[in-house]
């Protein structure tokens, strides 16, 4: 039983692992692919798909089967999904992202941005036709832009062999320990299991600061960093560490045996000398003699309508489905808000998730129970309580309105070009007389920060003429469009990169102290919430209502939530990116205040 309770913690452990690794990643997998925000939510959701397809499955033959060796299949099948997942890392090449061709003078140490139309004669040095050439290079390569469907499936098959562990390791310690014993030890599994998240977070954190293709490339030669919404991270990488910690866990399951003697009971009586057959009689005596597939339906209907007849338990249902909606779609697009509004990087972003958020959500769950024990409540006692503590939860919630960040200043998008009026067309809104000679290509995203604190789509839309420096620190000069905005002269420089909000980093530990406030009190009224199911069924409906509360979550939060949340971040999306062939990519600037 020591051993199993090992192998069991660490399996938990290992699906925390690579589930919140998985999430941590969604905006690396996004950009990567270049696809919008509700395929992400897609992806993220054949998770659950694959959950729930043997999850009933899983749950009703529990007893009937080889619990230890499904759990070991279930890890190798978890593994299998994951290295899944990876495989378009090495069939997809290397990324390119978005940028603009700059053209280089005879002299070959200023670089023009801004290349006049009287240039159109050398067709080589103008801005405009390289990337034509570049982009029939390119677009032989993007057949694989359906890539992502690997992902898909590798998500499916992490879902899929995700199901056994929890159901059939529970019942297999509920089988095979002391009553008063198997509470605690399933206590400690999970608490065990916590860990995962954690440490799946901090592995994402890292993995998200390293470049995608690293070994590869050089880093220096590398125009973006971190805090670029192009920037993509080894995502491939956590992967691999992800799949062969799950095939680890799979090992321990295959030597144990079918059943175990109860603790407590053959003290006395060495186990080997237990014949074997012996050994299988013991389960079955116990067990409950099996269900004809016709007796077991006609009890099905009953106990449903039992169920759903009792009005605390559908209130309880309601309340789980809202708080799985709510939930998923804020930890799905989570770092992507905190990037987008606060000028985070995601590494950054997901290191803060996995250091502060996870272990306070942790000591609230733990600290909850405790108060459960502690003060010995009943179950009206226990709905007053988790009425509190959402009530709070939602009366902060309403403070997230005044953690507010101005929008991203870019010219042409959220700002006009002052001092200019606008070229009559609203295509060309990003046109002004500053920059109309230098016929720009609409649809790059190579950002430069002009020294007027305003952000240009590129430096051929900031008007530069020269430039010095190369990669990183590559500094534009003469940018006619700086200068219009009320800069003398020769004093209109832009370097590469968005301009930093400086109000809004300062907001940010606001933001993250609410949040995490706002963790520790949901998690408190979590663990009362869950017993109040617990003690409004009768006894027998149990494991029957867990499994309906589960159901109903995933079907009705985990599934849908991602996408739909997904669609409406889309819809505050200002600048989507642009593929090599042409059609739009992942989303490049937000209306924060929309997407708030």
């Amino acid at each position: 039983l020591q051993i199993f309770l090992g192998a069991l913690a660490f399996s938990f452990f290992a699906k925390g692992f690579s589930g919140s690794y998985m999430k941590s990643m969604s905006s690396q997998i996004e950009r990567r692919f270049e696809i919008s925000s509700s395929i992400v939510g897609i992806i993220d959701g054949s998770f659950e798909i694959g959950n729930l397809m043997v999850m009933v499955l899983v749950s009703y033959l529990g007893p009937r089967v080889h619990r230890p060796k499904v759990i070991a299949v279930g890890c190798l099948i978890m593994s299998l999904g994951t290295f899944l997942s990876v495989m378009p890392q090495f069939l997809m090449g290397r990324y390119n992202y978005e940028r603009i061709t700059v053209t280089v003078d005879n002299s070959s140490t200023s670089v023009s941005a801004c290349s006049p139309t009287s240039s159109e004669s050398h067709p080589v040095t103008d801005a405009t036709e390289t990337p034509r050439a570049m982009k029939n290079f390119g677009c032989e390569k993007t057949t694989k832009s359906y890539l992502w469907l690997f992902v898909l499936m590798g998500n499916l098959l992490r879902g899929i062999g995700e199901a056994p562990v929890m159901p059939l390791g529970v019942s297999y310690i509920d089988d095979f320990s002391k009553e008063e014993n198997s509470a605690f030890y399933i206590g400690l599994v999970r608490s065990a299991g916590m860990f995962g998240p954690t440490l799946g977070f901090l592995l994402g954190s890292f993995c998200a600061s390293l470049w995608v293709d690293i070994g590869l490339v050089d880093i220096d030669t590398i125009s973006i960093n971190p805090k670029d919404t192009r920037w993509v991270g080894a995502w491939w990488l956590g992967l691999l560490i992800c799949g062969a910690v799950s095939f680890t866990a799979s090992l321990p399951f295959w030597v144990l045996p079918y059943s175990l003697p109860k603790e407590g009971e053959n003290e006395n009586l060495k186990i080997s000398h237990l014949p074997v057959q012996g050994d299988h009689c013991k389960i079955d005596s116990p067990a409950q003699p099996q269900l004809k597939f016709s007796e077991a339906v006609k009890d099905f209907f009953p106990a449903l309508k039992k169920l759903f007849g009792n009005p605390v338990f559908l209130v309880y249902i309601f309340l789980t489905i809202l708080q799985y909606n709510s939930i998923v779609g804020l930890i799905t697009y989570e770092t992507k808000f905190m990037e987008q509004q606060f000028n985070v990087s995601v590494a950054r972003a997901i290191f803060l998730i996995g250091v502060i958020l996870l272990p306070i959500t942790i000591l609230g769950m733990f600290l909850g129970g405790f108060l459960i024990k502690k003060f010995k409540l009943h179950v009206t006692d226990m709905a007053k309580f988790a009425c509190i503590t959402f009530i709070v939860a939602y009366l902060l919630n309403l403070l997230y309105f005044t953690c507010s960040c101005e929008v991203l200043q870019v010219a042409g998008l959220t700002v006009p070009y002052s001092g200019f009026k606008h070229l009559s067309t609203p295509k060309n809104s990003f046109m002004a007389h500053c920059n109309a000679d230098c016929s720009c290509k609409l649809d790059q995203w190579d950002p430069v920060c002009g020294n007027n604190g305003i952000t240009y789509m590129t430096a051929c839309f900031a008007g530069c003429k020269s430039s010095t420096g190369m990669g990183k620190n590559m500094v534009f000069h003469n940018c006619s469009c700086v200068e219009a905005q009320g800069h003398e002269l020769g004093n209109s420089s832009a370097v590469l990169g968005q301009c930093q909000r400086e109000s809004c980093t300062k907001a940010f530990p606001y933001f993250l102290a609410l949040q995490t406030a706002c963790a520790f009190i949901l998690a408190l009224g979590g663990t009362p919430t869950y017993m109040i199911m617990f003690r409004s069924v009768s006894p027998d409906l149990k494991s029957f209502a867990v499994g309906i509360e589960t159901l109903g979550g995933r079907v009705l939060g985990g599934l849908p939530a991602p996408i739909y949340f997904g669609a409406l971040i889309d819809e505050t999306c200002l600048k989507w990116g642009t593929k090599n062939c042409g059609g739009s990519g992942s989303c490049r600037v937000y209306d924060t205040k929309a997407f708030r």
